[in-house]
């Protein structure tokens, strides 16, 4: 998707995670608006192939630094992406998630409130759990098992959360928190364990496609672009609206759906595998975007099958070529 430039944009912009599939298409989204952006990444799950199309842009800055420790640096705005979000890369070192989640968001947030900035917060539609309302609303507290092996993500984003109104309460930091649900397009790693990724790669090499569960549990899936416009939008809107907002796409579609279309459209002939359903993966994802809608004016535009023929496109370039 190619977007406006305002030739009025003049804002110096940190992205914390900027080398990861979400921050990289943020990084080239501000770019073109005019504005400075120093990518920040510790490439525990980004990656400096994600922004080498941006190294020699005279307005972008690419630091490796890890979150959980403090950073001084003079900007405007801060969008705080970083935080490994698929379960096989925030399982593999559990602590660590915690604190870049935790320890991350106060030190983003002292840097903040020391040069008065204004502070965004990627978080997710995983501080609803295993949810028992449908769809989820954001007056909705969640139902999460606070002991299990996803809580590093999923109380990590939770707490990440009451820190960032803690700061605005205290401290009168400007905030804005947006919980993002599940989010495809190119540039996502291709042995993240993600429903999209794990099923598009199985099916372009021809393996089967692992079903977890039987298939009937249901997800939500947002085209990237999309996501990147509604991070802008709230970014930008009222100082008095802080959120939590949903930013998702509210079609929904069973896991099964999902690995159908797929096969179809990389006309695979990789057969379906079934495999036990992980512990506390939630049976139902759907955001209500009502609250986007009245505040932001937004609403997804593209269609599943037509952002996953990009993804597929951008697999099959990263895979075969």
């Amino acid at each position: 998707m190619v977007h406006r430039i305002n030739k009025y944009s003049n804002k110096k912009i940190l992205i914390t995670g900027g080398a990861g599939f979400i921050g990289s298409h943020l990084c080239e989204k501000l770019l073109l608006e005019g504005n400075e952006v120093i990518c920040v990444d510790n490439y525990f799950t980004g990656s400096k192939s994600n922004v080498k199309q941006l190294i020699d842009h005279p307005k972008f800055e690419l630091i490796r630094h890890d979150i959980t420790f403090p950073l001084y640096l003079e900007v405007d705005e801060i969008y705080n992406l970083a935080c490994p979000a698929s379960p096989i890369q925030y399982q593999s070192d559990p602590v660590q998630t915690i604190k870049t989640s935790v320890h991350g968001a106060i030190n983003m947030l002292g840097l903040a409130k020391r040069i008065g900035a204004k502070i965004f917060q990627a978080s997710t539609s995983e501080v609803y759990g295993d949810p028992e309302i449908h769809p989820q609303h954001e007056l909705y507290w969640g139902k999460v098992n606070p002991i299990g092996p996803r809580s590093c993500y999923d109380e990590g984003k939770r707490c990440a959360e009451t820190l960032f109104f803690d700061y605005h309460r205290q401290h009168n930091v400007k905030i804005k928190v947006a919980r993002i649900f599940n989010t495809y397009g190119p540039r996502m790693h291709p042995d993240d364990g993600r429903v999209v990724s794990n099923f598009i790669v199985q099916a372009l090499q021809g393996k089967n496609i692992t079903i977890y569960g039987d298939g009937t549990q249901t997800r939500s899936f947002c085209y990237i672009s999309d996501l990147i416009e509604a991070f802008a939008l709230v970014m930008n809107s009222d100082n008095n609206f802080t959120g939590p907002i949903n930013l998702g796409n509210p079609t929904e579609f069973s896991i099964l759906e999902l690995a159908e279309n797929i096969i179809n459209l990389t006309k695979s002939k990789s057969k379906l595998l079934y495999k036990p359903l992980p512990e506390d993966d939630p049976k139902q994802r759907q955001p209500d975007i009502a609250l986007a809608k009245e505040k932001l004016n937004w609403n997804p535009k593209i269609k599943l099958n037509d952002g996953l023929k990009h993804t597929i496109k951008y697999f099959k370039k990263r895979l075969f070529q």
